[in-house]
């Protein structure tokens, strides 16, 4: 088994049902990743365009083998523009499939993992401010801000605080030298890691995930063309309700999930990153 195919897609039948491809449509696939959506929108004979501003993701792109597929290197968020500058007509589908890819996770380097020792980085791209640089420059009140609006964690002053505290004494550098920051602060915990919430929050700050995201949601009824479909699987709450509301006050579009499709039991036990994953999809009128 390859390194590709052993990261099975979330939802995959699902997603690709309500995208209802057609032979020879154009679909965005906006979220490469490792790929296993793009081939599945291919082997229902879609046209597909691939996005993803992982540098890295050119190599996995080669391992597909026998799909044909335009890819951009390029954050969703600049949708409109990359269609313009392939001189795409309008499509008819975009996916994005917003969980982080488990090859940043699995990549000690990328630092995105409180598990594996590696430097403070968590940009999903090369470029931009890095973790590192924002738990020791920002302020204690901007951190406590950051962890308690993008991880939604009760004690983000406590954990600010502690941050601060140690860099004081010498920079904080590595993920492992953050996660027992966070634990000394908070203690442990019977659901899940000390510093799981830190960690999302941090990442989602350092890569503008909602402010992407939004971007992305505006620019759809752009772009795709009547009876096109939009379909978004999101990993937690914030943006599940980014996703939500978008879908409920944007009148050029018809909602085609009245609650969220979540993934199957035996697909959750076959695959733990589905867990989480709640797929929504709509329709331009």
């Amino acid at each position: 088994m390859t390194r590709l195919t052993a990261h099975e897609p979330v939802l995959l039948n699902e997603a690709l049902d309500l995208l209802n491809v057609q032979p020879g449509g154009l679909y965005v696939d906006a979220t490469f990743g490792g790929g296993g959506h793009t081939r599945g929108i291919a082997e229902r004979g879609g046209q597909v365009l691939a996005l993803d501003q992982d540098p890295d993701a050119h190599a996995r792109v080669e391992r597909l083998g026998g799909v044909a597929i335009r890819f951009v290197e390029a954050n969703f968020r600049d949708l409109e523009a990359v269609l313009a500058a392939q001189g795409a007509p309008p499509v008819n589908g975009i996916l994005a499939d917003l969980g982080v890819s488990s090859f940043h996770f699995e990549d000690p380097k990328r630092g995105f993992s409180y598990q594996h020792e590696g430097p403070l980085d968590m940009r999903m791209s090369a470029e931009g401010v890095t973790a590192a640089e924002v738990v020791n420059e920002l302020s204690e009140a901007e951190l406590a801000e950051i962890i308690w609006r993008y991880g939604e964690e009760r004690q983000s002053r406590r954990i600010a605080k502690a941050i601060v505290g140690a860099r004081e004494k010498a920079p904080i550098e590595t993920t492992t030298q953050l996660a027992e920051i966070v634990r000394r602060a908070v203690g442990f915990r019977r659901a899940g890691h000390p510093a799981r919430k830190t960690f999302q929050a941090l990442r989602i700050y350092v890569n503008d995930e909602l402010g992407a995201l939004e971007a992305l949601l505006r620019a759809s009824v752009r772009v795709l063309r009547p009876g096109g479909r939009l379909v978004i699987i999101s990993f937690h709450s914030l943006e599940d309700r980014l996703v939500k509301h978008f879908l409920r006050g944007e009148e050029r579009l018809r909602v085609l999930t009245k609650r969220p499709i979540s993934a199957s039991e035996d697909e959750r036990s076959r695959n733990p990153r589905a867990r989480s994953a709640k797929l929504r999809a709509g329709e331009r009128l």
